[in-house]
């Protein structure tokens, strides 16, 4: 597995690698329930994520294997990590690992010192297991809620 920025050709398949994640992985915070998932989908469109990858004040990568797109990444320069999915069957094969990775790495080019995220349900131990600490209350948007996680990186 392999973890790159990804570029405008990877648009549509990241979009589908992003869909797929919360649809079928993410049931712990969504609860199959149709309100939930189209709020969380709203915005999981081939159009939005092209303008991610363009967007300069972040980096988007692919985890790709065997040229098939397997994971999507984001995060911004002011610390901020936005994206970390999987398609179902990268699920527990490193992708989530090594993208991580990347993106604080990417952070560390830049001197930023800490990570920023907010978790799902879903992600919580694989974060506190990559050595994120929650960092205040839960956050609730659209009946889900979302951990802010915090990690140094110097």
């Amino acid at each position: 597995m392999i973890v790159r920025p990804a570029t405008d050709k990877d648009a549509i398949n990241a979009c589908r690698v992003l869909r797929r994640s919360i649809i079928e992985l993410c049931d712990d915070d969504h609860a199959n329930d149709s309100q939930r998932l189209s709020a969380w989908l709203a915005n999981k469109t081939d159009a939005n994520v092209r303008k991610w990858i363009d967007a300069a004040e972040q980096l988007v990568v692919v985890a790709e294997e065997g040229g098939r797109i397997m994971g999507v990444g984001a995060v911004m320069r002011s610390g901020e990590i936005t994206l970390n999915y999987v398609s179902p069957e990268a699920r527990f094969r490193g992708a989530s690992k090594a993208m991580l990775s990347h993106l604080e790495t990417y952070l560390q080019s830049f001197r930023i010192t800490r990570a920023l995220l907010s978790s799902t349900r879903t992600a919580h131990q694989f974060y506190l297991s990559r050595g994120y600490e929650d960092f205040g209350e839960p956050e609730f948007w659209a009946g889900m809620s979302a951990q802010p996680m915090v990690k140094n990186l110097s």
